[in-house]
């Protein structure tokens, strides 16, 4: 007498749900498994026949603005015929609709990066656009009331101290008094799993620094720009500027050239810059001298602007409306080339009582 085999998984964990016999024609077709677990429902990992570890970091995508009552069935047809898809994971509410975002990976980076450059603001259904921009392993944390007292040695010791993999500490000194921080400091931790486990472990009313209670929650990715978009910026970001410098002196000080002017315009806000150059050249040779150096009494850091084209900016903001993470104060590096520096989130001290939803955390 033979006995009735429980179906397999992935069957299971469509069974009941909206378009099942849709989802089940598309695991048919593919041989790809569809699981369910922690909020989220998993297409892959792996994808049949895979041998090796999972893909690098940078594989990843965030595709966001998704209709709630679209499913695999609608989604793993637009984005397989950009590459082999290693895992597609859509975000779900108890109700059986989407939350609206989703995280697709692929097997290698070019895959990810021409699924931003073909879908992004693509019509997935009449009038409906989706936003497609890269996906970040978030490994970094906000922490805020932070004494004002304490250094960024202190900080990063006394973190060392309660959580696992701290790798660096971010402090931002307050804008009129530099000996001072502001309250508040990101915390970076060598992987995602690591801030991860430090954020569960920091919960408010836990554990407190120096007798303080805390707030913390995950703080906004840096954005990924492609390696040879930065290598031809030639605007320069500047941080930790004296609030009465002036956009005159930035612009004397960081002049190169003896003969005739290389800085084209100075943009300045509150104690952060942007410095424009003609070429390339002349901002390298800016940053070089001038990173680390004094201006006015303040010691001065200088990188490279980050550009960030306008569809990507559409398409960050939509990640950041679905996952509710805390803004950043070092978003100024991300620089609009055609409207100026882009102002969200900017000014002062994020929100001090945010209950943010990281990705994966």
């Amino acid at each position: 007498m033979s006995v009735a085999q429980p179906p397999p998984p992935a069957i299971k964990t469509i069974e009941g749900a909206p378009k099942e016999t849709a989802l089940r024609a598309l695991i048919q077709r593919t041989g790809y498994t569809l699981l369910q677990e922690n909020g989220q429902r998993i297409y892959g990992r792996p994808p049949p026949g895979w041998d090796g570890p999972a893909p690098l970091r940078g594989c990843e995508v965030f595709v966001g603005k998704l209709p709630r009552d679209l499913y695999e069935d609608e989604l793993v047809p637009v984005f397989e015929k950009i590459g082999r898809i290693f895992e597609l994971r859509l975000m779900m509410d108890f109700s059986g609709s989407n939350r609206g975002y989703a995280f697709v990976m692929f097997t290698n980076k070019e895959d990810a990066k021409n699924a931003v450059r073909q879908l992004n603001n693509y019509e997935i259904r009449k009038g409906r656009f989706i936003g497609v921009i890269q996906s970040v392993d978030n490994c970094r944390l906000f922490v805020g009331g932070i004494p004002k007292n304490k250094t960024r040695e202190d900080i990063l010791e006394e973190m060392a101290k309660i959580t696992e993999g701290v790798e660096n500490v971010i402090v931002y000194p307050m804008v009129t008094d530099k000996t001072k921080n502001r309250g508040f400091a990101f915390v970076e931790y060598e992987s995602h799993r690591a801030a991860a486990m430090a954020r569960r472990k920091l919960i408010p009313g836990r554990i407190q620094l120096w007798g303080h209670q805390i707030a913390v929650d995950w703080a906004e990715p840096e954005p990924e720009v492609d390696e040879e978009v930065m290598r031809k910026v030639k605007v320069l970001y500047v941080r930790n500027l004296m609030v009465t410098t002036t956009e005159d002196a930035i612009k004397q000080a960081f002049e190169v050239g003896e003969e005739e002017e290389t800085v084209t315009r100075v943009k300045k806000i509150r104690d952060y810059a942007f410095v424009h150059y003609k070429t390339r050249e002349d901002a390298v040779a800016a940053m070089t001298a001038m990173n680390g150096n004094l201006l006015e009494g303040a010691k001065l850091e200088v990188t490279f602007a980050k550009p960030v084209d306008r569809n990507t900016r559409l398409a960050r903001q939509a990640m950041n409306d679905q996952n509710f993470m805390i803004p950043g104060p070092f978003l100024p590096p991300m620089f609009d080339p055609l409207g100026g520096p882009m102002m969200g989130g900017l000014g002062g001290m994020p929100p001090m009582g945010g209950r943010g939803r990281g990705a994966g955390g």
